[in-house]
């Protein structure tokens, strides 16, 4: 179909982020600087909004990824429908007082403080005072056994990597961690403010809620009674309770910044520059269908289905239609996600056959291939060795094809052979030669567009990777008249409803109810 004449139905607007985790060096400042801003109150002291992970291994809380015995995200029931693996209303309800698919404190860990006191007031003497940790919830002494960043730099690796969820299959037999032989990366997590929120649908009063303008999704702590299901529901256990008051809690995308067009906190002190923030365009009416789509390793390109091209003039015309501003569409043509994610595709979603349609995706981490190449004997500079070496790296294409890609090694191979010709081209480049373009044909690259991705990946000035329109806060009050919903509609009963609204969040966060009236 000629552009400008793509059909395309009720325009949304979404922020997103990508992380590319070639440059993540496991420093955890995002974590430090989110903990500092968001959860540095009582009830929350266990709760990372934002936790950097060192993969293999089994994350925070403990084998969240295992959706078997958390039951988090959605699937797809016998006759082809898309429903909460967590059950339906009916089993919720049942399962309202005791739920038994919650992770444990043991799971995340045991908040402690120490005993200060002892180190300041204690006597003089021979022994030297000591900080025993204290529970934070008991008050009484307790080990400290278990944290957040744990598995650091594969600390522990021995012991607990080999329970990593990812590690499924005949492949996995070969991911031995000997020092000769391990591998390591860095995965920054937080809130994937996904498309299709499975704790939105989950929330039996309707506290958790994605905001029609950006995306973002939040919790109204008015409305949310603790019943917990959010935290079953969503698959990267990212929802958090606040012992202390009860109320679900969660990454709120630092929606005050995002508001004044400024970055989040974790990607403005993040010390790799890898992170990405920009607004994505997505045909609203697409995203029950993508998510229902039937075979797990499709579900990539039908997500990358729903976002809509921003400079074609009909999805132009459809956003001005439905109500997105000027300055937004500008944002949403200038987008680096959009680049990474739909032009050049080289960005990925953590775990799409979770059916959430997450919007923080990651660029895969590319080893270093050109010792691949030596290793096997190899030519650098002939393109097939170098493109062999990639299925010979030391990370295997298993298990990121695990994480990213539903398990299909040949999206996830073929990502990092994009990056693999842009680095051999670019460094001939550096080196003052013209470069082989033939590199770049094989992965359907060209010149242009092999200088423009390395500078968006490598050199990106703070502007570039940060295109965050501030949010026009003249139009709240009609916005807030607007009776949108989920973009995946419940099956037909009113009260399955109410949890399942797309809502207003700006300025106020006040929204409407079920009945029309104010809260």
């Amino acid at each position: 179909m000629p552009r400008g004449e793509v059909p395309v139905g009720r325009v949304m607007a979404q922020i997103a982020m990508v992380m590319n985790l070639d440059k993540c060096i496991g420093c955890h400042t995002c974590s430090v600087t989110c903990k500092q801003t968001w959860t540095n109150r009582t009830g929350v002291e266990y709760a990372w909004f934002n936790n950097v992970e060192t993969k293999p291994g089994v994350g925070y809380p403990r084998r969240y990824e295992d959706q078997e015995q958390w039951k988090g995200g959605w699937m797809l029931d016998r006759r082809g429908r898309l429903v909460l693996r967590s059950g339906g209303r009916v089993r919720r309800l049942l399962s309202l007082f005791s739920n038994p698919d919650l992770p444990t404190i043991e799971d995340y860990y045991e908040p402690v403080t120490y005993d200060y006191d002892n180190l300041i007031g204690a006597p003089a003497g021979k022994d030297v005072p000591v900080a025993r940790p204290r529970s934070v919830l008991t008050g009484k002494p307790t080990d400290i056994t278990w944290g957040a960043n744990w598995e650091d730099g594969l600390g522990g690796a021995g012991e607990h990597a080999g329970a990593d969820p990812n590690l499924v299959g005949e492949w996995a037999r070969k991911v031995r961690f000997e020092f000769e032989q391990t591998f390591l990366f860095h995965l920054p997590r937080l809130c994937e403010h996904c498309l299709n929120p499975a704790c939105v649908s989950a929330c039996p009063s309707g506290a958790m809620y994605k905001r029609v303008e950006d995306g973002i999704v939040l919790v109204d702590q008015d409305k949310c009674r603790g019943w917990r299901m959010c935290v079953t529901a969503c698959p990267y256990k990212k929802v958090y309770v606040n012992h202390a008051t009860g109320k679900a809690e969660k990454c709120t995308f630092c929606f005050p910044r995002v508001e004044a067009g400024q970055p989040t906190v974790c990607s403005e002190t993040c010390v790799g520059r890898l992170r990405y923030l920009g607004l994505l365009l997505y045909d609203a009416d697409r995203v029950g269908e993508a998510a229902a789509t039937p075979d797990e390793k499709d579900l990539l390109d039908a997500q990358r289905g729903v976002f809509l091209d921003p400079r074609d003039p009909g999805v132009i015309a459809a956003a001005r239609a439905s109500g997105i501003p000027g300055d937004w569409l500008d944002a949403a043509r200038r987008s680096p996600v959009y680049d990474l994610v739909s032009r050049y595709k080289v960005a990925l979603p953590l775990h799409p056959e979770y059916r959430t349609l997450p919007m923080v995706w990651y660029v895969p981490p590319l080893s270093p291939v050109l010792d691949a190449v030596d290793s096997a004997g190899g030519n650098q500079d002939d393109p097939d060795h170098v493109f062999a070496a990639v299925t010979r790296l030391r990370i295997p294409l298993e298990y990121l094809a695990e994480l990213f890609a539903a398990g299909d090694t040949d999206v996830v191979a073929g990502v990092l052979m994009k990056l693999t010709a842009l680095r051999s081209y670019m460094r001939e480049r550096t080196l003052g030669e013209e470069g082989d373009e033939t590199v770049l044909e094989a992965v359907g690259l060209t010149a242009r567009e092999a200088q423009d991705m390395h500078r968006l990946l490598a050199v990106a000035k703070y502007e570039d990777r940060y295109v965050v329109p501030a949010a026009h806060k003249e139009d709240a009050a009609a916005l807030t008249a607007m009776e949108n919903r989920c973009p995946v509609e419940p099956s037909g009963d009113p009260a399955d409803s109410d949890g399942r609204r797309v809502l207003l969040g700006i300025p106020t966060l006040r929204r409407r109810t079920p009945s029309g009236d104010r809260p």
